[in-house]
């Protein structure tokens, strides 16, 4: 069981390491990118180009907020937080969601409406600057992108590698800002095309909607594991299915999980026992119960039972309920 946990957290700290990597790199992608998009932006006179800029800034610092919940949710628990700092993941990833809302979202929305009021209009020069900065920007976005799916696949693909929140936000952050790229070239190339600024005004538009999208299901999922989210229907049926294989337990009357962290589950279980048993032979079944639940599921970091049937099996083995008394 020893070896188990230990292989456990090698394997938590080495894809620690790889998120912490792939949020570094998407970090400096971005910074590089916001700048080029703003200054590409201001000299071409484009929305949407300025709208791109601000989902790269919200970008940057939602990477600052993933890294700060890399490092602050691997503390320790303590007095004060028994359960440790497993949810400071999920706590972060909400705070980039309401980034992404509010620096990218609002302000494309800002730019979108502003072109429509004013009808400003590009030169060819902008034009060459504007594509130019948003060719760059898709081999940048798109070079992150792969990176972070790359670890996705390495760490199982699926919904297993997107287990981790900081990784899960940068997959879709990449995910959207190569869309958005695509969306301000298609706006720009037919406002050169057509000489129509709606076109340029649409994409800030549809840019800012794909931005409120993925903040309101980033978010969603922050708030349900802030929340006290159950585990997996799937490993709580795992530990049903052994809890009621065990000899002792007669029933299982409730099961109840909540996930304290990427890699931690809390377990808490009111089971009855077989009838009979004295509190010695109880003792003691629980502590192998919680033992064989732990070295079967190493996601549970912590494990407890409620015996409920235990006083009223006492109180009737004992000598007061059957009017047995010692002495005279």
């Amino acid at each position: 069981m020893k070896v188990k946990k230990a292989n456990q957290k090698s394997s938590e700290r080495g894809a620690d390491r790889s998120t912490r990597v792939t949020v570094l790199v998407a970090l400096a992608a971005n910074l590089v990118i916001a700048a080029a998009k703003a200054v590409g932006g201001l000299i071409a006179g484009s929305p949407a180009l300025l709208s791109e800029a601000a989902h790269s800034v919200a970008d940057s610092v939602n990477e600052v907020f993933l890294l700060a919940a890399l490092r602050r949710s691997k503390r320790p628990a303590d007095q004060r937080h028994p359960f440790g700092y497993g949810k400071e993941r999920f706590f972060w990833s909400l705070l980039a969601a309401v980034g992404i809302f509010v620096m990218g979202g609002c302000f494309s929305f800002f730019q979108g409406f502003e072109a429509l009021r004013g009808g400003a209009g590009e030169t060819s020069g902008g034009y060459v600057v504007g594509l130019a900065v948003l060719g760059l920007a898709l081999v940048a976005e798109g070079s992150s992108l792969l990176r972070a799916l790359y670890q996705v696949r390495s760490q199982g693909g699926g919904s297993s590698g997107l287990r981790d929140p900081a990784l899960r936000t940068v997959v879709a952050e990449d995910a959207t800002a190569v869309l958005g790229v695509l969306l301000a070239i298609a706006g720009m190339a037919l406002h050169m095309i057509t000489g129509q600024i709606a076109w340029e005004a649409a994409a800030s538009l549809c840019i800012g909607l794909l931005l409120v999208y993925v903040a309101y299901r980033l978010g969603r999922d922050a708030r349900d594991q802030l929340i006290g989210e159950a585990a997996d229907p799937e490993l709580s049926g795992r530990i049903r299915a052994m809890l009621e294989k065990e000899p002792e337990i007669d029933t299982v009357e409730a099961l109840f999980t909540m996930k304290l962290g990427l890699d931690s589950t809390l377990v808490a279980a009111r089971v009855d026992l077989m009838p009979g048993m004295d509190s010695e032979r109880v003792e003691k079944a629980a502590v192998r119960i919680k033992r064989s639940v732990a070295r079967a599921v190493p996601e549970a970091g912590m494990i407890f039972l409620d015996i409920t049937d235990r006083p009223a099996a006492e109180a009737r083995e004992s000598p007061a309920a059957t009017g047995e008394r010692g002495g005279a």
